[in-house]
């Protein structure tokens, strides 16, 4: 059982809830969220804004969209969080896990926000298990 505190979430979890198709992921996810402060990674907002553009969104719904990122809390780079970015992708590399590897650079970023702040990260990407000192909660099953 997850706690009930604040949680990172991840983008696919956090897009879910801005695309009709998606809608049964953002169901899936929305007792984990319910009732609890939920931060976003800076790479996370980016991500969900390419996808916009890149689907070519009109404008009603890239405000839709711009109204859901400002609803949540960003956490922004800086000096602390490339810090512990570089700590852990370390640490990746250490124990072999493929957050350390450069293709995930994106997923490292959200996860050392949770890292960071000493919180869990909420997703649907297998990629985040079992990494060095991140908290994950998911609905994937093994």
């Amino acid at each position: 059982m997850s706690g009930r505190g604040a949680v990172v979430v991840d983008t696919n979890v956090f897009s879910a809830r801005l695309s009709p198709q998606r809608a049964a992921l953002a169901e899936r996810y929305e007792p984990m969220l319910v009732g609890r402060p939920a931060i976003i990674s800076f790479q996370t907002y980016a991500e969900v804004l390419h996808g916009a553009l890149r689907a070519g969104w009109g404008p009603q719904r890239r405000r839709r969209v711009q109204a859901a990122l400002d609803a949540v809390e960003t956490i922004w780079s800086g000096p602390e969080l490339a810090q512990a970015y570089a700590a852990f992708r370390v640490r990746c590399e250490e124990v072999g896990h493929a957050l350390g590897q450069r293709v995930h650079d994106g997923d490292r970023w959200i996860a050392a926000t949770a890292v960071h702040l000493g919180v869990p990260v909420v997703t649907h990407d297998g990629v985040f298990r079992d990494a060095p000192g991140l908290l994950v909660e998911t609905q994937l099953t093994a």
